[in-house]
């Protein structure tokens, strides 16, 4: 394959991902007619159709989504040792990109990052926050954060908090007004918060466990949110009971702005993990954030 044809599929592999030929062209520093005049030849010379084009959107065809599957991913592994070459600088520089959920997010790695980033001016750091599981090598991320029971087999995992547990929780007000449950099947009749799964688009079921007796409840309420944080707002507000991480509600539960229900039955789950390609090579930047977040606790 000679330079052009190598050329264009990069910028395929642009308008797939950004799904625009507008964003695609900006990024890319070119104008939007000359990178579609390109995007065509290539699908002439492959004598396929790559994407498909319409007056709002752009995708990728079956045959696009192959190519941009093959090209992703091996691209990433490109910058990944462009990115090493970076260590004969003095100060380590570049992006780390991590995917992760509000939860980590708030209790583990902003509070350890924030002081690193500040004495780094070289490094850029990119948190997208999702509660669900990203294919973090198709989709360009550096590393994932989530649970350690959660991470693939072929992934690098390192714990970067301690184990963690959810606590339902419930505002003075609304209990005045309904009676704390004793049980786990007593929360069938109260107003609960539910989380949507990003992952499966099902409705979490509040897990407990208590002298080895294991409970699964479904729970219903006029609201369900996908983020922790809303959640907690909810709750404080007098909205329902909430299923929540433990440390997002330390502070208001000692103030005796919440009230712990059913603390005995909430069993903890594994902590946190640190997870990447186990071919990837590090670059330096990526090494000083890895490194700030292996310290196990909360800051």
């Amino acid at each position: 394959m000679d330079r052009k044809n190598l050329n264009d599929m990069l910028w395929f592999l642009a308008v797939a991902e950004e799904k625009s030929f507008t964003k695609a062209a900006a990024k890319l520093g070119t104008s939007q007619s000359t990178l579609s005049h390109t995007i065509k030849h290539l699908e002439a010379r492959l004598g396929l159709r790559l994407l498909t084009r319409t007056t709002r959107s752009v995708s990728p065809t079956e045959a696009g989504e192959r190519l941009r599957r093959a090209l992703a991913p091996r691209i990433h592994d490109i910058e990944c040792d462009v990115d090493a070459l970076m260590e004969i600088r003095d100060k380590p520089s570049g992006t780390v990109r991590i995917s992760l959920s509000d939860h980590a997010m708030e209790w583990i790695v902003w509070p350890k990052l924030k002081p690193v980033i500040a004495s780094y001016p070289d490094i850029h750091l990119e948190l997208n926050i999702d509660n669900g599981f990203r294919n973090i090598v198709e989709e360009r991320f550096d590393a994932g954060v989530r649970l350690g029971e959660s991470v693939d087999k072929d992934m690098i995992a390192v714990r970067i908090s301690p184990d963690w547990r959810l606590v339902a929780v419930a505002s003075p007000g609304y209990l005045k007004s309904h009676p704390a449950p004793q049980t786990p099947q007593d929360l069938v009749q109260h107003i609960c918060i539910n989380h949507r799964q990003s992952r499966s688009g099902g409705l979490y079921a509040w897990e407990f466990e208590k002298d080895g007796r294991q409970l699964r409840v479904r729970v219903e309420g006029q609201l369900t949110f996908n983020s922790s944080l809303a959640m907690v707002d909810a709750v404080l507000s007098g909205m329902g009971v909430g299923y929540i991480p433990e440390s997002l509600v330390e502070t208001q539960v000692a103030s005796g702005q919440l009230v712990r229900l059913l603390d005995e039955w909430s069993p903890k789950f594994s902590g946190y993990h640190l997870y990447y390609p186990s071919r990837r090579q590090a670059s330096p930047a990526f090494t000083v954030i890895a490194n700030a977040l292996r310290n196990l606790g909360t800051a």
